[in-house]
């Protein structure tokens, strides 16, 4: 029998900031944004509950420019990727760990595109699809961004 893991997240949320675009010093682009789940429920007395959880959002290459131009704060989007753990020294010099979503693919939730009278979607110029696969693998992870 082999042995097989699996690593895949799939979220859907709200970005809580507008993503923000670096290039690594070899010119790699990658963006990072901060993403809300809310979850809300009734406890046994009836009285809505919420519960907001906050994830990292990583994604490199072309994929990071798509979504440096479309996702703004606000954003609904979905986010299909993979857990990372990230460790880094602070700047009071203790070790300290991240756990980021690597993004490899999104799809943009709350723009539809409109329809035109033949029943097909219409663009303006330059605009971009809602959902982007990038198909392609991050760099190396211990590369500082």
């Amino acid at each position: 029998m082999s042995s097989r893991s699996l690593n895949k997240v799939m979220l859907i949320g709200n970005v809580g900031q507008d993503p923000e675009l670096r290039y690594t010093p070899e010119g790699v682009p990658v963006v990072s944004f901060r993403m809300a789940m809310t979850e809300t429920w009734r406890d046994r007395d009836g009285n809505l509950r919420e519960h907001t959880e906050w994830h990292t959002i990583v994604a490199w290459r072309e994929l990071a420019e798509v979504m440096q131009r479309i996702v703004r704060r606000g954003s609904r989007v979905y986010i299909e990727g993979r857990l990372r753990t990230r460790e880094f020294e602070g700047r009071d010099g203790t070790r300290r760990r991240v756990v980021e979503i690597h993004a490899d693919t999104m799809l943009l939730l709350d723009q539809r595109p409109r329809a035109n009278d033949t029943g097909e979607s219409e663009r303006t110029p330059g605009e971009l699809p809602e959902s982007y696969d990038s198909g392609l693998q991050p760099p190396d992870p211990e590369v500082p961004f």
